[in-house]
């Protein structure tokens, strides 16, 4: 009789479990996994960066909002550093799910892995001091000009707009941005919310302004693995982003202070159903 009973109570206790199970993931597809994996950047201030156990920046905050409306917690969110040179790289691998890192849709890239978005289109933009008379990349012939070292983007305003242009490569734009404090540079060069980014942080406020004059135009995707049908849904989850405005507060939280505005004809970006 004993074991009768424990039959039926293992059976029922059984039954339940799968109904837990079948209730849990109320956002339903990939919100019925344990987690997410999410590559951001570590080091880029304002759009993904890293403190600790703290994950900041306008590249954080929609992937956390995408996220949350296909099914998650945050505490389901598992943020994956994601260096711009291994992002195709691990989406094909399998090491995340999807990426949110300033990367851009590009014909090549697209051979390779899907994006779904854009959910931002910035544009090449000039970081210069609050004081600077710098309007636009025709303005530094003769001056220094400062990107990242195995960028394209100081090159081709000297290749483009400003022959005389010195160029200075260093590591990383925190490195451009002290110098620049220092003097020894007077613009910086690159994505213009990328250059907001820095400009916002506590160590910069009031000292450099973006000049908001973009000269090249750079959609923002969310990387995903090639084939994927979770275009559609992102998508659906950006727009209702954009218009709860809860996009814009993302945007102006990252960029405060710097006077930084987006280019008003590219956005916020008018999304499909379909894959970019």
């Amino acid at each position: 009789m004993r074991k009768t009973r424990f039959g039926t109570v293992a059976a029922m206790a059984a039954v339940a479990a799968l109904a837990m199970t079948a209730c849990g993931g109320s956002g339903g597809g990939e919100g019925d996994a344990d987690s997410i994996r999410i590559g951001i950047k570590f080091d880029q201030p304002g759009l993904g960066f890293k403190d600790g156990d703290n994950y900041t920046g306008f590249d954080v905050d929609v992937a956390k909002y995408v996220a949350t409306e296909l099914g998650y917690t945050e505490d389901q969110i598992e943020f994956v550093s994601a260096p711009s040179a291994n992002r195709e790289t691990m989406l094909q691998n399998n090491q995340v799910d999807m990426i949110f890192a300033t990367y851009s849709i590009t014909e090549e890239r697209n051979k390779v892995v899907d994006f779904a978005g854009p959910y931002f289109v910035a544009g090449q933009d000039l970081l210069v001091s609050t004081d600077s008379d710098i309007t636009g990349p025709e303005d530094l012939n003769g001056k220094t000009l400062c990107s990242v070292t195995g960028s394209t983007s100081a090159q081709k305003v000297k290749d483009t707009y400003a022959e005389n242009t010195n160029l200075q490569e260093l590591p990383g734009y925190a490195e451009c941005v002290t110098q620049m404090s220092g003097g020894t540079i007077d613009a910086v060069t690159t994505d213009d919310i990328i250059l907001a980014g820095l400009a916002a942080q506590p160590a910069y406020q009031g000292n450099f302004k973006v000049v908001g004059a973009p000269f090249t135009e750079e959609n923002y995707g969310v990387g995903l693995p090639e084939g994927s049908d979770k275009c559609g849904d992102i998508n659906a989850a950006i727009t209702k982003m954009i218009e709860s405005g809860a996009w814009e507060e993302a945007l102006n939280a990252n960029t405060e202070g710097t006077g930084y505005t987006p280019n008003a004809e590219t956005n916020p970006p008018t999304l499909g159903d379909s894959c970019a």
